[in-house]
């Protein structure tokens, strides 16, 4: 159920930074729900891989490359969904940094504190 939350919470968020920033698009909610997957399989199998092969470049910007990643798979994603657009690589670079904190965020008020 959680990870069913967080699905949710990622796909919400997804589309609501597509009013913001006008290089990110979707054609509609079914599509950020799309995204929202995809994305969650990539950071499970891809982004391991980006992080390792990456290691020496995120040790000398002390860990700022790790945002370079983010925009990767971002750009990944949109590789293969037909449904959403990113414009570059600055505004997937814009569009995950908003998604990783707004997300943070969103799924600290909706987990559990038990």
């Amino acid at each position: 159920m959680n990870l069913i939350i967080r699905l949710l919470v990622t796909a919400v968020v997804a589309y609501l930074l597509t009013w913001i920033l006008p290089g990110v698009k979707f054609t509609g909610f079914t599509g950020a729900v799309i995204f929202a997957v995809v994305l969650g399989l990539l950071n499970l199998f891809v982004r391991p891989v980006l992080k390792l092969l990456g290691l020496p470049l995120t040790i000398i910007t002390l860990g700022l490359f790790t945002l370079v990643i983010n925009a990767i798979i971002i750009l990944i994603a949109d590789y293969f969904i037909d449904s959403m657009e990113v414009n570059g690589f600055l505004w997937a670079l814009i569009f995950s940094i908003l998604l990783s904190v707004v997300t943070s965020l969103a799924n600290s008020m909706f987990s559990d504190s038990d």
